[in-house]
C-alpha cells in the first residue's frame, strides 16, 4: 500500500504542469541551447506552417498582455519591457485561419500563436532585431529564430489561453548565469497566466490602431 502511494506521488511530480516554472527563482529556469530547446508545435496541421507572423510594436505588446502603459517605470520616456520582442498573427494569418476552419467544416484549427521573446539585455534584442525579418512563416520560426541564435541558450514556456497559445522564450548567452532581465520576464509570465482566454483573435484585426483590444474587454476575453 505504501509502495502505492510513493508511486501515485512519483507520477504527479513527473507530470507536473510546465506552466509551473513561473513559480521558480530565475536561477532556475530550464535554460538549454538554442539548438535543443523545445520550438513551436503543429501536430497535423501542416497548412498553419505556411501562415505568418510579425514584429509587434512596444505599444502592441502591452495591449496583448493586458499590461496598462502607466505602470511604467521611473524612467518614464521609456517603454515596459524594452528587451522583449513580440510577435503576433498577420492579418492574413488570423483570416487564413477562419477560412481553413470553414473550409474543412470545422476540423481545421483557429488556434493562432503569439511569440515573446525576452532578452537578457536591450543591446541583445537590438542586436537580433537587425538579423530577424520582421514577417516570417510560422514553419521557419524553429530554424531561423530560435535554431539560428547560436551561442544562445533559452528557457521556453507555453500557454494557451483560448484561440491563442504564447510561447515565452528567454535568451541569454551561452555560459551566463541567472537572467539579468529576470524582473521583466517574471512580470510578461504573471501577465500571461492572469489573462483571460481569448474567444475570437480577430480582434487582433484592430491593431495597430487598438480599436478592439481593451485592458478588460468582455468581447474579447472570457473568465475561467
Amino acid at each position: 500500500m505504501e509502495d502505492k502511494e510513493k508511486k501515485k506521488h512519483h507520477k504527479k511530480q513527473k507530470h507536473q504542469h510546465p506552466n509551473d516554472q513561473t513559480t521558480k527563482p530565475s536561477s532556475d529556469f530550464s535554460f538549454k541551447p538554442s539548438s535543443e530547446v523545445k520550438g513551436l508545435r503543429f501536430g497535423g496541421q501542416f497548412i498553419v506552417k505556411s501562415f505568418t507572423i510579425r514584429r509587434a510594436r512596444p505599444l502592441e505588446l502591452l495591449k496583448v498582455l493586458s499590461y496598462p502603459p502607466t505602470n511604467k517605470s521611473s524612467d518614464n520616456n521609456k517603454t515596459p519591457f524594452p528587451s522583449t520582442t513580440a510577435f503576433l498573427p498577420t492579418n492574413f494569418t488570423i483570416l487564413a485561419h477562419h477560412a481553413w476552419h470553414t473550409l474543412t467544416l470545422g476540423l481545421g484549427t483557429k488556434k493562432s500563436k503569439v511569440l515573446l521573446f525576452v532578452f537578457e539585455s536591450e543591446s541583445m534584442k537590438l542586436a537580433v532585431d537587425r538579423i530577424w525579418p520582421p514577417e516570417i512563416p510560422l514553419g521557419e520560426v524553429n530554424k531561423k529564430l530560435i535554431r539560428g541564435l547560436n551561442g544562445c541558450e533559452m528557457a521556453r514556456f507555453k500557454f494557451r489561453k483560448g484561440c491563442i497559445t504564447f510561447y515565452v522564450y528567454a535568451v541569454r548567452r551561452v555560459g551566463n548565469m541567472g537572467f539579468s532581465c529576470a524582473d521583466d520576464l517574471k512580470i510578461i509570465l504573471q501577465s500571461v497566466v492572469a489573462l483571460n482566454d481569448f474567444l475570437d483573435h480577430t480582434a487582433m484585426l484592430a491593431m495597430p490602431h487598438q480599436r478592439s483590444i481593451n485592458y478588460a474587454s468582455p468581447q474579447v476575453a472570457m473568465a475561467h
